[in-house]
């Protein structure tokens, strides 16, 4: 599953430098796949939507950090556990129940966004 920032989030942004995939914002910052990663150019979402790697996408929250799905890896390949959810200190990183995602998937992901 990729994690998911509920709406308990105080807005510290302990979370934020911890993610190896930059796949944390700020509330109502738009986000790019290109940021913190190694794409470039054509990327194709979740959902087979196709997006140039640089382009600014809508915020996922308007109101607290959010983490963008498809850029989430929950950490696998870069650490046991995901990081986000380690430091934070009202455990509002929680793994997305409508995202269940295999070991796998997460790992092909990372491989997708680090080249």
């Amino acid at each position: 599953m990729a994690i998911m920032i509920t709406d308990e989030c105080i807005n510290c942004g302990a979370c934020e430098p911890e993610c190896p995939n930059n796949a944390i914002y700020e509330g109502g910052v738009e986000w790019a796949v290109s940021e913190g990663t190694g794409v470039s150019g054509p990327y194709v979402l979740e959902g087979g939507i196709e997006v140039d790697a640089d382009a600014e996408q809508a915020p996922v929250s308007e109101d607290y950090y959010f983490i963008v799905p498809d850029k989430c890896t929950e950490c696998k390949g870069f650490h046991e556990e995901p990081q986000c959810a380690a430091v934070c200190p009202v455990d509002c990183c929680v793994p997305d129940p409508e995202r269940e995602e295999t070991d796998e998937v997460l790992l092909e992901r990372k491989d997708r966004l680090h080249l």
